[in-house]
């Protein structure tokens, strides 16, 4: 038998184009890569920026916050807005408004409207929330925490690109016969008028659900149920704040090395910047698979162990993440510091392919502000470790030691990560329903087959 074309899917076929579930996972993830381009692509230049701009070491650490800090502000008001509107228009607006500060970023002349258009960039980074909120209602238990970690994976992939990316735009500009000062600014629209063509394919090819809009009358009990769960209800939950904490602890450091690695490689090993870009992409590009991980193991450990599996299992490499990256901090040997910096990205994507594999699961009726709330964690945490680059007496090998710490601590907050008794049972059997359907198993009633 044939399963319904309008529900969420129990199988993930990355190589399908065919079906709206299938179309909203690509153009989402295809969405969240060019709005992290966009995001990270003045970082891998920055070095050009300096320059020109005499920026001070405590400008850019200021410059590092802004561009992570008003993310926090917009994926709490994005969560809420995907349920009350839906995913389709939020990340339609999103795409297209986001684009104007990506390539209006290029008439900054001085330190403080740089910092401004860097804040206001930093709101395209609520797509996050908006691709997890559509995979989500796209996907089925079984499967949503390999579809969710794939779909950011895949996004967040686009912060490794741009920083080998950018550096050759860069440079085709000074080979047309720009000098650096106007190259790195018409190179930042390049990502802008991507992400406006991406919005406008997002509107016309995807849906809010597999059944439709959210303003769809045959909606209107989908709308209900997703609609009566008030933001402080949410807000009150402890285990939503522990996963705030925890996707700092992973996605707030991968926001910080995305932001750093460049300036980084360029200024303690003395690379050029195209060299230096080059290995710092090394670290987004574990994004294609290393995410994937994260929740395809976390959906693992959920068919295994239930719904406290996949939090065991987020716990255990959000600590292994804190140790890898005590280890790279201490790495003064370039190869060796590029391995280190590879083994921690691995473990890094892991821990955020994780830390979702689990929110889907904390309030079914709320997945937006859910997703919201634990999104703003990530860039709270970024925005906590940004404020360790601004120290003039801090290298930034040092901060980084001491992120590690912190991280490896903050594993210890699965703990409060707990589900009652009842939720256990409600996954498990909906899991080995899912598991059957999958199968082809259409188990018949028991009566009937008594019959």
């Amino acid at each position: 038998m044939a399963l319904s074309t309008n529900k969420p899917l129990t199988k993930l076929n990355i190589l399908s184009f065919k079906g709206v579930q299938m179309r909203t996972f690509h153009l989402s993830w295809l969405a969240f890569f060019l709005c992290f381009f966009g995001w990270f692509g003045i970082a891998p230049l920055m070095a050009v920026v300096r320059d020109e701009l005499g920026l001070t070491k405590d400008q850019i650490g200021n410059i590092i916050i802004s561009s992570v800090a008003i993310t926090v502000v917009a994926r709490l008001a994005i969560g809420w807005l995907c349920d009350k509107i839906g995913p389709r228009l939020c990340y339609t607006a999103l795409l297209i408004l986001g684009s104007l500060p990506v390539m209006f970023i290029g008439f900054s002349d001085s330190y403080e409207s740089f910092l401004i258009f860097r804040l206001a960039i930093g709101a395209i980074g609520a797509s996050f929330v908006i691709t997890q909120y559509h995979t989500s209602v796209m996907f089925a238990s079984n499967v949503v925490g390999t579809a969710n970690a794939t779909s950011a994976g895949w996004g967040n992939l686009g912060g490794g690109v741009t920083q080998m990316v950018m550096p050759l735009i860069f440079a085709a500009f000074v080979g047309a016969g720009y000098v650096d000062a106007m190259a790195w600014r018409y190179a930042m629209v390049v990502p802008g008028l991507a992400m406006i063509l991406v919005g406008i394919l997002y509107y016309n090819f995807t849906t809010d659900f597999p059944t439709g809009n959210i303003g769809d009358v045959d909606l209107s009990k989908v709308k209900k149920k997703k609609s009566n769960v008030s933001f402080m209800k949410v807000a009150s939950d402890h285990r939503v704040w522990a996963l705030f904490v925890l996707y700092g602890a992973c996605f707030g450091i991968e926001l910080t090395i995305n932001n750093i690695a460049a300036i980084y490689y360029h200024d303690y090993f003395k690379l050029d910047l195209g060299t230096a870009g080059l290995i710092a992409g090394l670290f987004g590009l574990m994004n294609i698979f290393a995410r994937t991980l994260g929740g395809f193991f976390g959906d693992k450990a959920g068919i295994r162990w239930g719904l406290s599996g996949r939090v065991w299992f987020l716990g255990a490499v959000i600590l292994i993440e804190g140790l890898a990256l005590l280890v790279f901090s201490k790495m003064t040997i370039l190869p060796l510091s590029i391995v280190a910096m590879i083994i921690f990205s691995l473990f890094v994507q892991m821990s955020e392919g994780a830390t979702f594999s689990v929110v889907p699961f904390i309030n079914k009726k709320a997945i937006g502000v859910v997703s919201g709330i634990v999104g703003a964690g990530g860039n709270a945490g970024a925005v906590a470790a940004g404020f360790l680059f601004k120290v003039d007496n801090m290298s930034y090998p040092e901060a980084l030691f001491i992120i590690g710490l912190v991280v490896a601590a903050s594993s210890g907050l699965t703990l409060l990560v707990r589900f009652s008794p009842a939720m256990e049972r409600e996954a498990k059997e909906e899991m080995a329903t899912l598991l059957d359907e999958k199968n082809g198993k259409l188990v018949p009633e028991p009566v009937l087959e008594r019959r």
